[in-house]
């Protein structure tokens, strides 16, 4: 069975994701290796661009979990499936110029076109989806600190907030994820 992470949300909702490793298994890994070690817990949705998708960064705090950026999984496997903009798919963004992936996973509402083949698949959600709807329609406000791609973004007004990730590996063990040698600090982490 391929490892499943359920997202506590603070408000006592929850979004429950299915992993697929042999859709980008070094993104999985390096998923599973900073939720494992509380990289998410407490952290807020960090960004939201209306009617794409909900984005929840875990490192653009510039904070120690930096260190676990991997390598884009384009590079590693040009046949892996691009962004799919169905609901309920989950794919991990990150940047490209600098060949990292694993900086921010995305829940994609409606259809992408200008990130279309930009990020890898790297799961889709079993239960949640509901939440992630109710995520796209929370008041924001217009932020500008996030120059990714030239796309606009929002922030929620109140921060919706990941209280903790709950991971279920089904005794299957996952190695540590490929890291870049000295990264490229992407623009929001300056």
């Amino acid at each position: 069975m391929n490892p499943t992470a359920t997202l506590h949300m603070a408000n006592g909702s929850r979004i429950v994701l299915e992993l697929l490793p042999e859709a980008a298994p070094n993104t999985v890994s390096s998923f599973l290796y900073a939720a494992s070690r509380g990289c998410m817990d407490h952290h807020a949705i960090e960004r939201i661009v209306p009617g794409n998708w909900v984005d929840v960064s875990y490192t653009g705090f510039g904070k120690k979990e930096s260190q676990y950026l991997i390598p884009d999984e384009f590079t590693l496997h040009p046949d892996l499936v691009p962004l799919d903009s169905h609901p309920g798919t989950v794919c991990m963004g990150g940047y490209g110029e600098a060949g990292l992936a694993g900086c921010e996973f995305f829940f994609p509402l409606r259809d992408c076109p200008e990130h279309k083949g930009v990020y890898p698949v790297f799961g889709r959600v079993l239960e949640g989806m509901e939440e992630i709807r109710r995520l796209e329609n929370v008041p924001t406000v217009p932020v500008t600190d996030f120059p990714i791609e030239g796309v606009e973004v929002n922030r929620p007004v109140e921060p919706q907030v990941i209280d903790h990730v709950e991971l279920q590996l089904f005794g299957q063990s996952y190695p540590e994820p490929v890291r870049v040698k000295n990264p490229a600090i992407p623009p929001c982490w300056k």
